[in-house]
This record gives C-alpha cells, structure tokens and sequence, in this order.
C-alpha cells in the first residue's frame, strides 16, 4: 500500500519548511516566497499557499518544489503518512 497524502495547512508547510532552514521573505496576495541559502551560495525559492485547508493538489506541489533543495527521504514524513 502506498502512503497518503496529508491534509495540510499552511501553517504546517511553513514550519516544515522552517525545520530546514527556509524563511518567508515575501508575501504577496494569499502566496508566500520562502527562501534558504545553499552551503554552496545557491537561493533555494519555495512558493506557499497561505490557505487554512491546502488542496491536494497544492500539497503536492509544494512537495514536488522542495523535492529540489531536501532529499524525499527527510520530506516525505511531513507530506505523507505511513
């Protein structure tokens, strides 16, 4: 069987977005830019919904973004459950 997807907030993508070093620097509308800064020097940009209740389909988004930055290992905790 393979895990399902989490119901999400917002709340909960930024403070796991948080645990790995990712900030909001900008909001703009119902959207936040979350930003970290690679040991290497590279910006690493996340983009958020700020929606009470995230869509499926937005959760999935997210992770499929910070799949980039964050080995799916680490991440899939936060999104799935087991």
């Amino acid at each position: 069987m393979s895990p399902g997807l989490r119901s999400l907030t917002a709340r909960e993508v930024l403070r796991a977005s948080g645990s790995f070093g990712f900030e909001v620097v900008a909001t703009r509308g119902s959207h936040a830019k979350l930003r970290r800064v690679s040991p290497g020097g590279e910006r690493q940009i996340l983009t958020v919904s700020l929606h009470k209740q995230l869509a499926p389909g937005a959760v999935r988004a997210i992770f499929r973004q910070a799949v980039r930055y964050i080995s799916d290992e680490e991440l899939r905790p936060w999104f799935f459950t087991d």
